[in-house]
């Protein structure tokens, strides 16, 4: 009997040890699985941020050609491939001019400056010469050159004439001004300078150098600044008349873009028509901007707009959407999956509306069968496709009511390329110049560069529109009229 307690006590002596032993075993088990499950995680995040620096290679770069990215933010590879790529098709034909195409060549001037004959002087024969000898002409040639560019220095002379009569000392012209310098440069002068900066987009120093080089006239930086803000002064009735002319329209086109000045980022602004195009320099990039510039106007306009949120904020008549814009998104989306069809059914969609537009301009055409067909593409669900056709497809939604009004209207356009080439200056003037220095610089490209894409649209010369401003701008501004 005390053998089998005894047998029993160490038995369960044993199987505690077991149990122990287990327990550990458990726990150490359990550790293990702790950091295998640490690790795991660890593994799991640095995959996921593998995927995403990958996915970076794996999907096709967003650029100008298929995104509303600007050509100043592309890197050097795309701006070498979109300078090589051509998008139109190959016909197959050497490239020149075709068969059948009508040659353009330089016409003779009917009266040249200046007649050289050129002649041989002795026979190459026997030597005889040939000063009296008959000559025949052979052809003709006209060669154009520049003159020699030297300045032209005038000496005004002012005198006082003293009347025989009453002895009184009688001048014509105004008194001197004290302090004022002997020598002065005329508006022939001021105005090049000013289209070199304006129209040109050449910085202050390289204008000094030109003059130096080519005038042999020494300008200073100071000069400039001067001239040009004595332009901006000088152009305000026409800048008045032009916010007048754009106030009245009923079709305009918006656009902004970041402007450097003074160490902080502002925005500057552009609204333009068919016949006028207004730019100006703004704190932000909210629609209070274009409220406080044209007030309750904007409740007679249709905006033709990118779709930044700004604009649907603001009471305009009514909008339309650029459509390029979006043909960029989609031109990126069918690169992203190039089996899908979703996004080559919409793109499909808007050319052919675009292209019914081209093929009957003056025509009211309904919109309703393009929404419908549109619509019938929306509701199709993109989620296994990808985030980036979610988003674009929301943004679709939100915004088609105004992308086919252009084909109820002909005086919309279905794009905004007018305002966002008008804008595109202001970007290359920055980049030669880095950026504007003073509010007051900013403000002087902005309103001059309106005034010269203004004469542009009216077939005349950006220079003698620059040179009219030392002349009568009242005049100028009624030829924008005309």
């Amino acid at each position: 009997m005390n053998n089998n307690v005894t047998d029993i006590f160490q038995a369960l002596k044993n199987l505690e040890g077991k149990i122990s032993s287990l327990e550990k075993t458990v726990d150490d088990q359990q550790e293990c699985i702790c950091n295998l499950t640490r690790i795991n995680d660890r593994l799991r995040k640095e995959n996921r941020i593998l995927k995403n620096r990958l996915a970076k290679y794996e999907s096709p770069d967003k650029d100008s050609n298929n995104s509303s990215v600007p050509p100043s933010k592309e890197r050097m590879s795309d701006e070498v491939k979109r300078r090589t790529k051509t998008l139109r098709k190959s016909t197959g034909r050497k490239p020149g001019g075709q068969l059948g195409h009508d040659g353009n060549t330089l016409l003779k001037s009917e009266s040249p400056d200046s007649i050289i004959d050129i002649s041989a002087s002795y026979c190459t024969q026997c030597g005889h010469s040939l000063e009296d000898c008959e000559r025949i002409l052979d052809y003709v040639n006209q060669v154009i050159t520049l003159p020699e560019l030297r300045p032209v220095i005038k000496e005004i002379r002012h005198y006082k004439t003293i009347c025989n009569r009453c002895g009184a000392t009688v001048q014509s012209h105004k008194p001197r001004r004290r302090g004022g310098n002997a020598v002065i440069y005329d508006a022939s002068v001021k105005s090049l300078a000013v289209y070199l900066s304006v129209v040109q987009f050449l910085p202050y120093g390289r204008i000094e150098n030109m003059f130096h080089e080519i005038f042999g006239i020494e300008l200073t930086q100071a000069s400039l600044v001067n001239w040009i803000n004595d332009a901006k002064a000088k152009a305000q009735p026409a800048i008045k008349k032009i916010k007048e002319y754009i106030m009245q329209s009923a079709v305009v086109g918006f656009d902004e873009s970041g402007c450097y000045c003074n160490k902080r980022l502002d925005w500057a602004w552009i609204a333009q028509t068919v016949y006028f195009t207004l730019l100006f320099r703004g704190n932000g990039r909210s629609g209070k901007e274009l409220t406080d510039r044209f007030g309750d106007s904007l409740e007679r306009m249709i905006a033709v707009t990118d779709r930044h949120s700004a604009y649907f904020a603001l009471h305009f008549l009514n909008h339309q959407v650029c459509l390029a814009h979006i043909l960029r998104e989609l031109q990126y989306l069918n690169e992203v999956d190039d089996k899908q069809q979703w996004s080559r059914r919409i793109e499909s969609i808007l050319q052919q509306a675009i292209h019914e537009r081209n093929e009957h301009p003056q025509d009211i055409i309904p919109k309703e069968p393009w929404l419908k067909r549109l619509d019938d593409t929306l509701r199709q669900s993109v989620t296994s496709l990808g985030k980036d056709f979610q988003r674009l497809k929301n943004g679709l939604i939100r915004c088609r009511e105004y992308m086919f009004n252009f084909l109820e209207d002909p005086l919309i356009p279905s794009d905004n390329n007018a305002s966002e080439c008008g804008i595109r200056k202001l970007k290359i003037k920055l980049k030669n110049s880095g950026t504007f220095r003073s509010e007051l610089g900013a403000d002087a490209f902005l309103e001059l560069h309106s005034i010269v894409e203004t004469a542009k649209k009216h077939d005349l010369s950006p220079y003698k529109a620059i040179r009219a401003l030392w002349g009568s701008t009242d005049s100028y501004a009624m030829a924008f009229a005309e």
